[in-house]
């Protein structure tokens, strides 16, 4: 018996059940096809002896294995690229934007089996998994509508000599992800990246390496040369020789600071320019004036997303002390009403976290700040579902942290989980000093009824990705980035094009040439 909300489905799932055994329902999907994706084809990698196992998390089991992607693996994938982007570089904006187009229609005709799977795979809720589907085709189709309109400029010289500039591709770029946003960090690395002429390899996380390969498959039925968005499967040797390689242009990361210095490094050898998506800490700043309402609703969103598996979560919530009590109040109420649970059902908000590794990380950060002092006001402890088949699952109960100090572990440090700490403060420039004070600089936000106040705490704020009297909010339009450790560059916008293109300059001299000899 499948789950209501999924008994519609069953005709979409048929192209999704040549490699797979599976149905909607939790702890039944099983993995048999391979994972890498090279020329136009599903493939096993030619040097492959390392395998990892793919868990579920929202039952602990194991959803089958995948190999590992070795140096001549790498090498192909490298080679198929350059073959694709010598076709797809020559092909005009509009041409490009059709195919572009078109993989957007396959990606929403075939939302509900993505977001299933990506359910499946990285424990988020359907609820907000469609949400991620859906900013992908977006995504897609924004970078469409901008394919036709690079363009360079004319400059006009004396004696009617004149200058142009033209946008070009970079080459084969490689895109490495995370696991807490698989297929939709893919589309926000390689629709921007496609759309200006390039080819991309693209090394999803080894926790999640499914639904990458379905991206894969529709951008071929879409009509990209075979090739150009190539999937090689791997840990950090893997990654390794994707920076490495000689004829890679431009690497793209999104994930922790550690990993992206040890890119960066190995990306500087070859001078090849980087992106850095990275890790953040951010402050969300709570003024006395605020719609209380709004703010904790903006908390929230701040904090519990996926887990708390994100990037620019605002884990530091600095509330002004006159309504510190009230704020606390409600935010605790809020959050012990959260559902978790079966991440599949439609009534859950908050899943399973990617791997029992990683949740009792995040456990331990929780116990430590009881030990530096913080007090667990809700939450904080693992959490076993009804349901037997989730008994073996990564659940835990969201977690408010009151009487926090700067000082403390839980307030330093990326947690990764479903913990906000929450910090009182007196005065805008006592706030702000605290709420830069870190070596992140990813996001930041305030929540006031002075305008002025806003826009003066937003512009003082090290970060750089801002909101006021909102959080979490990130349309395709907007550039997304960071400041200090938490990286560079910006992802989505038109901002996206300068970091997958170059500009050439050409002089036209339509005189005589001159010489000082």
């Amino acid at each position: 018996m499948l789950p209501r909300h999924s008994l519609f489905l069953l005709p979409r799932f048929c192209s999704f059940l040549p490699f797979a055994t599976m149905s909607s329902k939790t702890g039944t999907f099983l993995l048999q096809q391979p994972l890498n994706y090279r020329a136009g084809a599903r493939i096993q990698p030619v040097d492959g002896s390392h395998s990892e196992e793919v868990n579920e998390p929202a039952t602990g089991r194991v959803m089958g294995k995948f190999l590992f992607s070795g140096e001549k693996e790498v090498d192909l994938a490298v080679q198929s690229a350059k073959a694709a982007f010598k076709i797809w570089s020559q092909k005009s904006g509009m041409e490009r934007s059709r195919v572009l187009l078109e993989a957007a229609r396959i990606i929403r005709e075939r939302r509900e089996e993505i977001a299933t799977m990506e359910t499946i795979n990285n424990g988020k809720s359907i609820f907000e998994a469609r949400v991620d589907i859906d900013i992908s085709w977006q995504c897609l189709e924004y970078y469409a509508g901008l394919a036709g309109a690079i363009a360079g400029q004319h400059i006009q010289l004396p004696g009617g000599s004149f200058a142009y500039t033209r946008r070009e591709a970079l080459g084969v770029c490689v895109g490495i992800g995370a696991w807490n946003y698989p297929f939709q960090i893919a589309c926000w690395k390689s629709a921007p990246a496609l759309a200006c002429g390039n080819a991309m390899i693209y090394k999803p996380s080894p926790l999640t390496p499914i639904s990458v390969v379905m991206l894969a498959e529709i951008f071929t039925q879409a009509g990209v040369p075979n090739g150009l968005f190539n999937v090689v499967q791997g840990g950090a040797a893997t990654g390794q020789f994707l920076c490495q390689h000689q004829d890679v242009s431009k690497v793209s990361f999104t994930g922790s600071v550690p990993t992206g210095i040890k890119i960066m490094e190995m990306s500087a050898k070859g001078i090849k320019p980087v992106t850095l998506e990275l890790g953040g800490k951010s402050p969300l700043i709570i003024f006395s004036d605020s719609i209380l309402e709004n703010a904790v609703n903006g908390a929230l969103m701040a904090n519990f997303l996926t887990q708390g598996e994100v990037c620019c979560n605002g884990t530091r919530v600095f509330v002004q002390r006159e309504i510190l009590e009230a704020f606390t109040k409600e935010v605790v109420k809020r959050t012990q009403k959260i559902k978790i649970g079966d991440p599949l059902l439609e009534d859950t908000r908050m899943g399973a976290l990617i791997s029992r590794p990683h949740l009792e990380r995040v456990l331990g950060f929780i116990t430590q700040a009881k030990e530096q002092g913080a007090k667990v006001l809700c939450g904080g402890e693992p959490y076993v579902p009804d349901d037997p088949k989730l008994k073996n699952g990564y659940y835990m109960r969201p977690c408010v942290l009151g009487d926090c100090r700067d000082d403390m572990t839980c307030v330093k440090e990326e947690i990764f989980g479903p913990v906000m700490s929450i910090l009182p403060f007196d005065t805008e420039e006592e706030v702000l000093e605290r709420a830069n004070n870190t070596t992140f600089g990813l996001a930041g936000g305030v929540f006031t009824r002075d305008i002025q106040r806003a826009h003066r705490v937003v512009a003082a704020l090290q970060a750089g990705i801002c909101f006021i009297n909102n959080y979490n909010v990130s349309p395709v339009e907007l550039p997304f980035g960071g400041y200090k450790m938490s990286g560079f560059g910006r992802e989505n916008g038109q901002a996206g094009i300068e970091y997958y293109s170059q500009l050439k300059t050409v002089c036209v001299e339509m005189g005589d040439v001159e010489s000082v000899f």
